[in-house]
């Protein structure tokens, strides 16, 4: 099983280094792996002049499932739009079509006081957030900057969705639903964009294949109040590539850290891209502080989704698990009367759980 290894900028390779950790240790139980590496974002630019070079692609496109730790940093931000790091993650994404982005947000019992939320709001939580991601206005075109008929500078992005798109995110929430509690919240904002009145309609219409899913609708700026006033009340939700951008991370600070928060970018054969939620954090880059187990719960998900591996998912859920039980944790969760350690102590740790 081929897997790519993408560190990135900031505080990637320092996470994803712990997680090669884990992966080295399945590999002595028997785990027959193949890691190869390469660079993106503002590590690629810095090698190759571009975010996503043909180097990466071409390794991108043979893997079995790619594990990303995170791109972007300051020293980056005054380059010309296509070379930024950020545009070599949307380039990877379409580039392999990973149109599916399924980001789920735990709360573990030992980290309830973490979360700013009171530990009744939020204790048991347990939402699958699935945002759809190649399509919306982060890539409809038209877009740019132009001189309107009154000679004045406007900027402006086309927010776009084929039936074909709605449709085939649907089925995904649709069929992850029926694996849990069989409940489906579709977010959108039809009162004013036609694009999500359109998108409703298609979820209406897909529902019809799931007779035994119940399908709610939410605006999203009422879903972003409902996710802090009763999260519990969510269990699937489906919504386009900017409202589920803003509401998954606003879902990732319930459980206490977004360092907490693995995703799974997924393609129609289940071939992903897996990486934290959180970015790359330059501000604590090199001083091994970090949350590692954001990226080592992706591992996780990359074993369960693109290789079926679910006996090994589990063991690095447990393992999770018990480090944070035994009362392990890395400063962004830290609070009195637990043991902070460092980045590399805290994969450390999680091998020594396996």
């Amino acid at each position: 099983m081929k897997i790519l290894v993408l560190p990135g900028d900031g505080i990637g390779p320092e996470i994803v280094a712990q997680a090669k950790k884990v992966l080295a240790a399945l590999q002595s139980d028997g785990l027959g792996l193949e890691l190869e590496e390469a660079p993106l974002g503002g590590a690629a630019y810095d090698q190759y002049g571009a975010p996503y070079p043909e180097f990466t692609q071409k390794l991108a496109r043979e893997a079995d499932a790619i594990l990303l730790g995170a791109v972007g940093g300051p020293q980056y931000d005054k380059l010309d739009r296509p070379l930024r790091p950020e545009r070599g993650l949307l380039a990877i994404r379409k580039d392999l079509n990973l149109f599916a982005n399924l980001r789920p947000a735990i709360l573990y019992p030992e980290l309830a006081n973490a979360s700013t939320l009171k530990p009744e709001v939020v204790s048991g939580l347990d939402i699958l957030i699935v945002r759809e991601l190649t399509g919306d206005i982060y890539f409809g075109q038209p877009r740019g900057v132009r001189i309107n008929e009154a000679g004045e500078r406007e900027g402006f992005n086309t927010m776009l969705y084929s039936e074909s798109e709605i449709r085939r995110i649907g089925h995904v929430a649709f069929q992850a639903a029926r694996k849990r509690n069989r409940k489906l919240c579709s977010v959108d904002k039809a009162n004013v964009l036609e694009t999500t009145e359109f998108w409703k309609e298609i979820m209406i219409d897909v529902a019809r294949d799931y007779p035994d899913v119940e399908l709610s609708h939410m605006y999203v700026d009422n879903a972003a109040m409902q996710l802090v006033r009763n999260p519990k009340q969510f269990d699937v939700m489906v919504t386009g590539n900017i409202f589920g951008d803003i509401l998954s991370d606003e879902a990732s600070m319930l459980t206490g850290s977004i360092g907490m928060l693995p995703s799974a970018s997924l393609d129609a054969d289940n071939k992903g891209l897996y990486e934290p939620s959180h970015g790359s954090a330059p501000d604590i880059a090199g001083k091994d502080i970090a949350n590692p187990l954001a990226t080592i719960l992706s591992l996780a998900m990359l074993l369960r989704y693109s290789f079926s591996a679910e006996e090994a998912a589990q063991r690095v859920e447990r393992a999770v698990k018990a480090v944070l039980a035994k009362g392990l944790r890395t400063a962004d969760i830290y609070e009195a009367g637990t043991e902070k350690v460092s980045c590399s102590a805290m994969g450390d740790a999680v091998v020594a759980a396996l």
